[in-house]
């Protein structure tokens, strides 16, 4: 197995610890939580599915994109489950709880409404594209569904041990996953540089902050739900996003591939005003809670 290879699987590990830490904070109530409060679920299904999914649409069909660009930001659309920011939604002030009922919401919408969804897609461009449904459930049931259970069981049976190992294995995933994407983008650099003058940055800038803004927008009268669906619209599952392209475009996986590292890089960077404005706005509300 050489270097190459490696990083696909350094890449799932790491989102696996991910849903893994967040599980160790979480319990069946908060997995359920969104299930609960419809309002909150449609406009959680509305931002995150329904309006980004019509944006990208658009912007791949008035701009000249490269097709692996095109790619990208369409497999990205569809691929609803973001694993990467419910930590730091917690930190804004964000519901935790919320957060992870609607990474368990996503995840099992996304069984039933990718398959349909690419389908669909590739229909409306003119292109062979499908994904079979028991290809999306075993994705989302080893990457999300079962990282998240197992967090929930352990911390049910050894709350203590759970306490105690969830910031290592956050930080262990977290610093996997730079070590992941610095490669990628390395070796996929002249691929990246040869993109950049399309506009491939200023697409994936768009696809951040217009989500940000729609899940702000749409997150209702709690600011703390507000934070969490900004931050979840935002962002896209990058493994998801990768099936995708590998079953149906093989001859552009590797360009494909540095899309998506970039999608990941960008979000990352541009969530961090937004972040930083939260965290402002959440502290001061404490401040004037507290006597």
């Amino acid at each position: 197995m050489n270097f190459a290879e490696l990083i696909p699987i350094a890449l799932k590990l790491s989102i696996i610890l991910l849903v893994f830490s967040l599980g160790l904070r979480a319990d069946w109530r908060d997995a359920i939580s969104l299930l609960r409060e419809p309002r909150l679920f449609f406009r959680s299904f509305l931002a995150m599915i329904v309006l980004m999914l019509a944006f990208v649409v658009a912007i791949a069909s008035f701009f000249d994109l490269q097709p692996a660009v095109k790619i990208a930001i369409l497999a990205l659309a569809v691929s609803p489950v973001p694993p990467l920011l419910p930590g730091k939604q917690e930190k804004a002030g964000g519901s935790a709880s919320y957060a992870i009922g609607l990474l368990v919401a996503a995840a099992l919408a996304t069984i039933v409404l990718m398959p349909l969804l690419v389908d669909l897609l590739g229909r409306y461009f003119h292109a062979d594209a499908h994904m079979r449904f028991r290809d999306v459930a075993w994705i989302v049931i080893v990457m999300i569904i079962g990282p998240l259970a197992a967090g929930m069981v352990v911390r049910h049976v050894a709350p203590e041990f759970a306490e105690r190992i969830v910031k290592p294995v956050s930080m262990f995933a977290n610093v996997l996953l730079v070590l992941v994407v610095l490669p990628v983008l390395f070796n996929l650099s002249q691929t990246i540089w040869g993109m950049i003058g399309s506009g491939v940055l200023a697409v994936l800038a768009l696809f951040t902050l217009v989500g940000i803004a729609i899940g702000h927008l749409l997150g209702g009268p709690n600011p703390d739900d507000r934070t969490v669906l900004a931050l979840a619209t935002g962002t896209r599952h990058p493994g998801l996003a990768m099936a995708i392209a590998g079953a149906n475009f093989p001859d552009q996986k590797g360009a494909v591939l540095a899309v998506v590292a970039c999608h990941v890089i960008v979000c990352l960077i541009l969530s961090i005003p937004y972040l930083t404005w939260r965290k402002r706005i959440h502290a001061a509300s404490v401040a004037r809670v507290q006597p």
